[in-house]
């Protein structure tokens, strides 16, 4: 029996990196699990909650546990939000679904390492805080790209230490979010890597920009982008 599960895309997914989605159902369907949209998906609330506003958030994770009701997992590409609906919610007095980041859904669900990814790049990763402080995804990431046929994987720098993004702790506190991405970008260029990658757009949004702005040439790419290419059908950098 197939596993069922539905995407939570999230909102900075859907709206600024579809392809990262894409590529969720992509591969968990080359892994042999029946995925679906729920259409009716919106915020998990995070922005709502970590601004003060609870009672904003409650119709919020309201909505989540409706549309995502009746799944055995719900996957999730990003860290924060994985980590908003099951640390969160429950506080706000919902049972939401099981819900995974896709990384340790992956290992600890379906208990795969080597997906039959291939991607010959040079590659850092940047562990999200919420994936490593508030899920304990720890090194999961890692062992998934260590079995990525072609990757040259190469240790980053200071890793644990927070990019300075934070949602809008980067607009209420601009200049101490632009330092610590700073340090955070010299890291990433120390290790020589083509491509970023980490768990959550939001973070590779901060970080590829501010790395754009430098003109180093170095990519990011989500996870989930990494694990579906396969030599039949490899992943190709957009404009």
């Amino acid at each position: 029996m197939r596993v069922k599960v539905a995407l939570f895309a999230t909102c900075l997914t859907d709206t600024f990196f579809p392809s990262t989605a894409r590529a969720v159902v992509r591969l968990l369907e080359r892994l042999g699990c029946s995925v679906e949209f729920p259409l009716d998906q919106t915020c998990c609330g995070q922005m709502h909650f970590n601004t003060g506003y609870r009672d904003h958030t409650k119709p919020l994770a309201r909505k989540y546990t409706d549309v995502f009701k009746g799944y055995d997992f719900v996957v999730a590409p990003s860290g924060s939000c994985a980590g908003m609906v099951r640390e969160i919610h429950p506080t706000l007095g919902e049972s939401p679904p099981r819900t995974f980041e896709l990384a340790e859904f992956l290992v600890d669900v379906l208990g795969v390492t080597d997906v039959g990814a291939w991607f010959p790049h040079r590659v850092t990763y940047h562990p999200t805080c919420h994936s490593l402080r508030m899920l304990g995804v720890g090194d999961k990431p890692m062992a998934l790209l260590r079995a990525v046929k072609g990757l040259d994987l190469v240790e980053l720098p200071d890793s644990t230490q927070c990019c300075g993004f934070g949602g809008t702790f980067a607009i209420k506190n601009a200049e101490t979010s632009t330092a610590m991405l700073a340090d955070k970008m010299r890291c990433v260029l120390d290790t020589g890597a083509e491509v970023l990658s980490a768990g959550d757009n939001s973070c590779l949004m901060h970080i590829g920009g501010g790395l754009s702005r430098l003109r180093a040439g170095v990519r990011p790419v989500h996870l989930a982008e990494i694990l579906a290419s396969t030599e039949e059908d490899p992943w190709r950098a957009t404009p």
